[in-house]
Order: structure tokens, then sequence, then C-alpha cells
């Protein structure tokens, strides 16, 4: 399968209707790889997976995946070596102990669901793990507790940082240094603490100046009386470091030995998280576990397409028993497109282990491969029509089918003249038939319906309307064949009603209204002219020299040459001599209202460069005359 597929299907939009169910991006990346199985004994488990998770659903109050957070990341980390921080430790914490609970509440359910039950066997509990970085991390930091050396630095520190706060009091209360300082504060720069001073006597203070406020009437001073116990604090705190990140890396190179047991988990943890949100999805849209089969049998009773809304008309499908292709026919925005789609859609979410929204009766089949013609596939890139885009696409996918395939044609065959677009698709629908496709198409050609109705491998199926009111009512009818109904989309999009009533009367009777031919045949030469004037109301006698409007260019060009027995002039636009009949032009001014009596109107269609070249000539110039000499040679080389 291919993501063209997926996308005409819409099966990206539906994954995100089940990932709002996930608790962790865990289960939503899962849900992102997840691809439809061609694997018959995949499904089967997939589907088995949702049947279990839909009892535990209904049998317990809640899953307990909460705080299941991905730690996708910090697991990259530890692979490349790097140290965690405690934040990243306490994730990790928290994952490990969450497996613990989800295990637990997993083995329970043996009863109701041995095979979503067998997988948390396979998680592994890392209780020394669990307890280490609990003992060593409180509050988002190494806890002094986690070593003897550190809990001695850190008293340390505490000692240090006292005499010093208790020199800085001094300072401060020292009626000496009362005139000095601008606050009565102790405040902190790069860690080291001081006092502020005012800057005009900040020589007359003994201490280092570490920093100067913005306006720079404050200098921040560290007195030389705390500088022996800042420098000690300094060496303190590199002490502290050096043993927080012993405890790290310890809690790390934990971590890292179990990597591959953590790693497992995650995988369990986000196949959990799928699935119970696949059977959230389930529960929550009513939907069933359909039989499904291998052989191309597909029985849909009151199917729904995922992605509508609202009230919508279930379908009723069926093919691949008594018939291997299926044709259906009906109105425009009467459904077709609809019902391929959700055949379509419905066969990906049950090969990706989906339950879907139908019958309990209904019946699958799984395929090796689906592949859609849906839409408007134009390709201004490659410059494709789209007759040639879809042609395209359909030879793409002749060329990948097999027997185990399921094929959605919509419009089949349309783009191009109706009798070479039907019996392409009729060739088309053969050749997959005889490669043993499952193949479902819609059209307009009354060639294909009744191309259908006489092969005993095709039925036809049409998408049904009210007789009385001509309304669709998308309700699809296998065994019979529906009119395109045309009229009636005419006249809702506002075509008027005399020419509806000429089509209905072309279509029933196939007798053209061809008065107008007929009269022609009998007028004279002279009656026709006249005929003909009128029914172009009155074509304009243009001549030589009038400005006229180009309608379809919404410009302006000069008659160039006068009307011709077909009713075309020739007019020059944009220095090019083109040729345009009168109803496609508008009289804007005639030569005579335009340029001056006795002026030369051929001079209108000659550049500036050969009207001056004839001047020159005729008064005798050397240079022009050497100038048509060239020329001459030219044109013989």
């Amino acid at each position: 399968m291919n993501n063209t597929t997926f996308e005409k299907l819409q099966l990206g939009e539906f994954k995100e209707l089940i990932k709002t169910h996930c608790v962790s991006s865990l289960g939503k990346d899962l849900i992102d790889k997840l691809s439809p199985s061609k694997n018959i004994m995949v499904v089967r488990r997939r589907l088995k997976e949702n049947n279990e998770a839909r009892n535990i659903l209904l049998n317990s109050n809640h899953i307990p995946l909460e705080g299941l957070f991905n730690i996708t990341l910090i697991i990259d980390k530890v692979e490349k070596g790097m140290i965690l921080d405690p934040i990243e430790l306490i994730k990790i914490e928290d994952f490990l102990r969450g497996c613990k609970k989800i295990k637990s509440f997993m083995v329970d359910k043996e009863f109701y669901a041995n095979t979503l039950s067998s997988y948390a066997l396979n998680i592994t509990e890392c209780d020394n793990i669990e307890s280490e970085i609990n003992y060593s991390i409180k509050g988002n930091k190494v806890d002094s507790n986690a070593s003897k050396e550190l809990k001695k630095i850190r008293r340390n520190i505490e000692v240090c940082e006292s005499k010093i706060k208790e020199r800085l009091n001094k300072f401060l209360t020292s009626s000496t240094n009362k005139k000095y300082i601008q606050e009565f504060i102790i405040s902190k720069r790069d860690d080291r603490y001081v006092v502020p001073i005012k800057s005009s006597y900040k020589n007359e203070v003994d201490g280092i100046i570490l920093d100067t406020s913005s306006k720079g009437t404050t200098v921040f001073v560290e007195p030389n009386s705390v500088s022996k116990f800042s420098l000690e604090l300094i060496s303190l705190r590199a002490e502290e470091s050096i043993e927080e990140y012993k405890i790290l890396s310890y809690l790390t190179e934990m971590i890292f030995e179990k990597i591959i047991e953590i790693k497992l988990n995650m995988e369990i943890i986000a196949e959990y998280d799928m699935v119970f949100a696949k059977a959230k999805y389930s529960a929550n849209n009513k939907c069933i576990t359909p039989k499904i089969n291998n052989r191309g049998y597909i029985k849909i009773i009151d199917g729904k397409h995922p992605l509508l809304k609202g009230s919508v008309v279930p379908l009723n499908f069926e093919i691949g028993n008594d018939y291997r292709s299926l044709i259906i026919t009906g109105p425009n925005a009467g459904g077709k497109t609809v019902a391929l789609k959700t055949v379509g859609i419905l066969t990906l979410m049950l090969q990706c282990g989906f339950d879907i929204c139908a019958n309990e009766n209904t019946q699958m089949s799984v395929f090796d491969n689906v592949f859609v013609d849906i839409g408007d596939n134009q390709s201004i890139e490659n410059a494709l029509s789209t007759f040639s885009s879809h042609i395209k696409n359909i030879a793409e996918i002749m060329n990948s089918s097999n027997k185990s395939s399921l094929v959605l044609f919509d419009e089949i065959g349309s783009g191009t003249e109706p009798n070479e677009g039907a019996g392409l698709a009729i060739a088309i629908l053969e050749e997959f038939y005889q490669m043993g496709c499952i193949t479902v198409a819609s059209t307009h050609y009354g060639e294909i319906k009744k191309f259908a109705h006489l092969h005993p491998e095709f039925e036809n199926a049409g998408m049904m309307f009210d007789k009385e009111t001509l309304e669709p009512l998308y309700k699809l009818t296998i065994g019979t064949s529906e009119d395109s109904n045309a009229l009636f989309i005419s006249k809702k999009m506002g075509i008027k009603d005399r020419v509806l009533k000429k089509a209905k009367n072309y279509i029933d009777n196939r007798d053209y209204n061809l008065e107008l031919v007929k009269r022609n045949k009998v007028l004279s030469s002279e009656c026709l002219e006249e005929e003909s004037k009128e029914l172009i109301n009155d074509i304009v006698n243009y001549e030589i020299g009038d400005k006229v409007k180009l309608l379809e260019e919404n410009d302006y060009g000069i008659i160039y040459k006068p009307l011709d027995k077909f009713n075309n002039v020739e007019v020059l636009y944009k220095d090019e001599f083109i040729k345009f009949n009168v109803k496609r032009l508008e009289l804007n001014l005639k030569a005579c209202d335009l340029y001056p009596l006795g002026y030369d109107i051929n001079s209108l269609f000659t550049s500036y460069e050969d009207r001056k070249l004839e001047k020159d000539i005729e008064r005798g110039s050397k240079k022009a005359l050497k100038k048509i000499q060239k020329e001459i040679k030219n044109n013989r080389k």
C-alpha cells in the first residue's frame, strides 16, 4: 500500500481521532507508525487485543496509565553517555513506578484478557533504581542524605555562609560605615555576598568591587573582612558540585545497566496506551469487531464513515461472492464517492486493527493492497491534465496489483471524449477482473452500466434518489443502476426551465431543434445574409484603422483588414496581426474620428524605423542605400 491511498482515504485524519484517547506520546507515536497489515493472523491478533481491552474497560474503574510519560529523549541521553539531571531522574522514577502499577493491574486481568495480560509479564520491575532515585533526589535536586560526604560538605557550607553573614551584619551596623552604605541589606553577586556602597565612597571602603548598578550610583563591595570566608565558600561549592556529579553519575549508570529492560518496558507501555485508546474509541462510537477473511469477500451492513458527523445514512455493501466487480451509478452529489471512501477506510481500519462502525454481522476481507483513484489528480508541475494524471495513476495501480487487491475508481474514464472514455474504462475494468482484483468503480457512462449488466462477474449498483423530488437519498442499492440526474442538478444550479425542457426532449426523443438549419436551406442568398446579420446582432462594418476592444483580452487593437466572408477581421494587437471573430470585438472609435482627413492609415502598421528608412531612400540617403544592400546580401546567404 502507498501513502496516496492513505491520504485519499483519510487514514491519517482518522488516526488523529484515536490519538485523542492516548495518555502519553508513547501511544500517539505508535499510532502514527501503525500501518495496515496484509497478514490475516496479525489482523486477528490486533482485533483480539481490542476486544480484550474493551472487556477491561467495562470491568475496571480506570486504567493506571497516568504519569507514564515518554522518556525516549532521556534514554537517548543515557545511551550517549550523558549524565542525567535531577528532574530527568525523577521522570525515570515516575515511569518505573508506573510500569510496576500497570504490570500489577494487567496480570490480575488474565481471566478475560489473557493476551494483553501476557504482555505485562515482560515488564521488568526496577525497584533498586526507583528506590535509589527516591532516596537521593528530593525537590528536584540532589538530597544531602544521598552521601555522607555531600552531607558534610553542605554542613560546612552552612557554617561558612553564617560566618560571612555575621561579619557583613557587623559591617552594616557599624556607625563608621553608615555614611558609605547605599542600602542596609546583604546582596549577592556571582554567588558572592556583597553590600551596596555609594559610588562616591567606593575608595573609602576596604574590599573588592564585584558589580556596579545600571545608573552607576551604587557599587557592590565584598569587604576584606569576609574575603577569606568567600574563598572558602567557593571551594566548598566546587566540592559540592563534584559530589553531586558523582551521585548523578552513579544513578545514571544504574539506569544504563538496565537500559534494554527499560526500553522493552517503554514498548509495552506504548502498546497498552495504543490498545486502550483504540478500545476507548470503539466503546464511545459503538464499533464492532467484524468477521474477517482473506478471499476478497466484503459484506458491510449499516457501515458508517468514521469522519462523517451528524445523521449519516448507513452503507450496505457486498462484493466478492457472486461478483468481483461493482459499478456504482447515480446523480452527482448523490454519495458515490462517499460510498467508495467508506469501503476503503473501513478496510484500512480493519487491517490496522481498529474496530469499525457497522452492524455486528459485517464481514471484511484482508487484502495485500488497497489502491484508489479518487479526486482530481491534475499536476501543474508535471503538466498533466486531469485525464492524463488519472490514467498515469491507473497504470501504476495496474502494475502493482495482484489477485489480493482492492481497487477503487471514482468516475473511471472521465475527463475525455465520452465514447473513448467509456471504451477505455471497460477495457481497464476487464483487465483488473482478469487479474483477480476486487474492483469498485463509479461512473456516469451508460456503456459501462450495460457492460456490467452483461458480464457474469460484474454487478451494477445505484445511489438512490427520491422519485418525486429527485433529491438524492445517499442510499446504495445493489442490483440496479441509477441515472446521473443531471437535469435536477442543473435546475438546482439555476439553469432556465426552457433550457431544461429542451434538454429533456432531446434525451427522450433525440429530436433536435434544427429549424434554423432547415430555413437556411430554402432561403435565398440575400435572405441568408440578412438572417445572419440578425443572428449576430447587426455586425458593425469595421474599417481599416478602427479602434476596437478585444473582449476576451480586455484590451484594445487596430483593424488591419476588414470583414471577410467568415465574419473575421484582422487586428493589430501587441505588434502582431491576429484574426478575431466580430463577436469577440466591440467598436471603440471609428478611424474617421481618430485621424485627420488625408491621414495615411497604412502608416499605423509600419514601424517608425521602416517609415524613417523609406523617407531616407526618397531623399537619396547613402546610409539608407548601404543598409538596403547589406540586408539583400544577408538574405542571399
